[in-house]
């Protein structure tokens, strides 16, 4: 009975901890006001409106260049004039390839040609639409006619290519074969070229969505034998978007590169096939037993290679312009109607897409919907709510980054927010984002109910971490509930808002009990997508009530809802990690030189032996982190300030309010080097950007962290410059917010 007595105790605590929390960025009575509008709102979020939009959205394959892509942006947008939004339909005309020959074959004593076709399955509505599906490739490869020996390189990552060197296997001259996964799929040719391979191929291993996993379409989720991941092999870490247009919107008459100097486009063949295409090409490997981890889930022994016989790859393409349909609907705010809270998902698919993208798209609508309702109750957003549906997002986000390019002015003088999804799933709340949206993002997590459990969505995440957490982890985060934001690499729309211009972003959706090898491929089905990935759509609804209430809170703070101190924690972890970094290389490189120089020792007096040793090192030279240091403490000073003063900013006069929120919506801006990464000048954040070598991976302070990992001396010491005066620029934003708020 006392035992009970305490628990109840410590849930009417909670409860009342929670009741007296103040939210972010509200006055007292507006917090009341607008906590009753989201309660409304929560009760008009229907899934079956998901379920039925889901269905005609999918019924046929909707990529960039099909009639169906086109009809679907016209479906989107004439549901969002029916709910009052002032709609537009905004067209691009970017370089979308297509294939138009596609042949492998083994050629020599083992003849053999895969099949590079998916099979449709009995009682799947849409997988066998022959006629309308893009056949199975990868967009942005090079055209090309190679024959060669093939050569396992594991993931196609340079850490795979450093093994192959230990082993003694050159890829130069050879076709490779990888296995997806390990980085984005774009990466694996491109580092193949720099090895001198002249064709790549890339497979999915069983081990990774197959069988090894559970049972496959249709009696599970996992990829059947001959189930292919489509994709954009497109350089996107260099830049996003139209190749042929870096920069600027890719309008008719946009002045675009000859296509020779797009640099984006692989410069050797690739081509994607399944793991039943995979075996006979993989069996035909010899040489040394592949290591350990390198081994997948078929029934034959994984050897390195280079194979007995040559393999034949041809790709040619057509490399046309294709018309996208960018759905842009606005609500425009009553109040500041010059500041715009942007809500995204994209439209296009691969295939049928009905996980990726429509399961985020249709919970997107649904909050359009339920807000234009809202509106017919009284509800008038304060600022601008814009919702868009972005065409071109698979081959390698062209909708949203031409957009953005388009309107770029515009957008770094009105865009408050950008809020984006990518698809969702069952499970577990995952969000990443610009860090001074933490604590808000959190607030709004405590206040969304997870439909499986019954408790937050939050909770639910906080025991998950508890559980995968060892006994120390879990011992030191016992009773931190905080929602840790991740960093934003590439891979969605928010690439072009966050590091292009700089406008704060979020990436959110659910995940982690949907698991399935449909991705890119055409049993990305709406019968799949019901039986297996979120049946009754409850998490469409749960990602509708999240997405919702960012955007609501956003577009009706008095005071934007976002905390310096949060941003600072997280770069000053950035900034231990770099210099942890160094001193790592230092130690690497001291104990890889001792070891080459005794091998060489032991050979000098063995001449009946031969020994080729690597490189050795250089040595790792003082990088001075001293003026960052000295800025990150100035940050710290002026965040302690700033959350001190917060919580009385929504006392300020209306004027000083709109002054104070010029301020913090456009602090991020202060993050962006006009200059850009080195080598990639179209990344202008130096806090988060896309790997060069993990394609969708973040890099956190990129400059720093690749040169230290390239072993670029002057550059590293370079960029720790460029970040210090970047983050001495955001203290002075943080300084002026002070100013107001005293």
């Amino acid at each position: 009975m006392k035992q009970v007595f305490l628990f109840f105790t410590a849930l009417f605590l909670f409860v009342s901890v929670h009741a007296q929390e103040k939210l972010m960025g509200f006055t007292d009575a507006h917090a009341t006001k607008q906590l009753d509008w989201e309660k409304q709102f929560d009760g008009l979020i229907k899934a079956s409106n998901q379920d039925e939009w889901m269905k005609f959205l999918s019924s046929h394959p909707h990529h960039v260049g099909s009639p169906q892509d086109k009809a679907n942006a016209e479906y989107i947008a004439n549901l969002l004039r029916s709910w009052g939004y002032q709609t537009e339909i905004a067209s691009y005309y970017p370089l979308f390839p297509t294939p138009k020959t596609r042949m492998l074959e083994i050629v020599g004593d083992k003849t053999y040609k895969p099949k590079l076709q998916e099979s449709a399955i009995a009682g799947d509505k849409t997988t066998g639409q022959y006629s309308e599906q893009l056949p199975t490739y990868n967009a942005y490869s090079a055209d090309g006619d190679v024959t060669a020996e093939l050569v396992f390189v594991n993931r196609g990552v340079p850490a795979d290519y450093e093994e192959l060197e230990r082993m003694g296997v050159s890829v130069k001259g050879k076709i490779v074969i990888a296995k997806y996964g390990g980085s984005w799929r774009g990466i694996k040719p491109k580092v193949a070229y720099e090895h001198g391979a002249i064709g790549c191929i890339i497979y999915s291993d069983p081990a990774d969505d197959g069988y090894v996993q559970g049972d496959i379409y249709p009696e599970g989720p996992f990829k059947p034998k001959d189930g292919v991941q489509r994709g954009s092999v497109m350089d996107m870490p260099v830049y996003p978007g139209d190749p042929l247009t870096p920069d600027v919107g890719a309008t008719k008459d946009a002045k675009r590169l000859d296509r020779k100097d797009a640099v984006t486009i692989m410069k050797i063949p690739v081509l994607p096939i399944s793991y039943a295409d995979a075996q006979p090409l993989l069996q035909l490997l010899k040489g040394q037993v592949a290591p350990p981890s390198w081994r997948g889930g078929l029934p034959i022994t994984y050897h390195v290679g280079p194979s007995t016989e040559k393999v034949h790859l041809k790709l040619e393409f057509n490399w046309d312009k294709k018309q996208l349909y960018d759905v842009i609907a606005k609500m425009p705010g009553n109040e500041l109607p010059d500041e715009w809270v942007i809500r995204g998902n994209h439209h296009d698919g691969w295939v049928n897409g009905a996980a990726d993208p429509l399961s985020g798209l249709v919970a997107e609508l649904e909050e359009a919907r339920a807000i234009s309702e809202l509106v017919k109750k009284g509800y008038q957003p304060k600022r601008t709510i814009v919702f868009c549906a972005w065409d071109g997002e698979e081959p390698a986000l062209l909708g949203s980054t031409e957009w953005v390019e388009d309107h770029q002015q515009e957008l770094k003088q009105k865009a408050v927010i950008y809020i984006n999804s990518d698809g969702n799933g069952r499970g577990f709340i995952g969000a990443s984002g610009s860090h001074t949206l933490e604590p808000f993002f959190n607030q709004v997590a405590d206040d969304v109910m997870d439909p499986q459990t019954g408790v937050s969505i939050k909770e639910r995440h906080y025991a998950r971490t508890m559980v995968r957490a060892d006994a120390a982890m879990r011992s030191k985060m016992l009773g931190n509930k905080n929602i840790k934001l991740g960093a934003l690499g590439a891979g969605s729309d928010y690439s072009s808002f966050l590091q292009h211009l700089g406008i704060a972003s979020m990436d959110i959706g659910f995940g982690g009990e949907d698991p399935g090898g449909e991705y890119h491929s055409i049993y990305d089905s709406y019968d799949l997508f019901t039986k297996f990935k979120d049946p009754g759509f409850q998490y469409g609804v749960a990602l509708s009530k999240t997405a919702g209430r960012i955007t609501m809170r956003m577009a009706d703070a008095d005071v934007l809802p976002m905390n310096f101190n949060s941003f600072y924690k997280t770069v000053n972890d950035y900034v231990g990690e770099v210099k942890t970094l160094l001193d790592n290389s230092r130690n690497e490189t001291e104990t890889d030189n001792k070891m080459i120089n005794e091998k060489l020792f032991v050979l000098a007096h063995d001449p009946t032996k031969t020994y080729v040793p690597p490189t050795i090192k250089g040595l790792v030279p003082f990088l001075n982190f001293s003026d960052l240091e000295n800025a990150m403490v100035q940050l710290k000073d002026a965040s302690a300030e700033y959350e001190k003063l917060y919580s009385k900013a929504t006392q300020l006069s209306a004027e000083k309010e709109n002054q104070l929120n010029d301020v913090l919506y456009k602090a991020e801006r202060s993050l962006i080097n006009p200059d850009g990464l080195p080598r990639r000048s179209w990344y202008k954040h130096e806090i988060y950007a896309p790997g060069y070598y993990t394609g969708y991976g973040v890099k956190t302070l990129p400059g720093i962290r690749e040169a230290i990992e390239q072993r670029n001396w002057k550059e590293a010491q370079d960029n720790i410059e460029v970040v210090t005066k970047v983050i001495k620029a955001y203290t002075d934003q943080v300084n002026a917010a002070i100013v107001l708020m005293k």
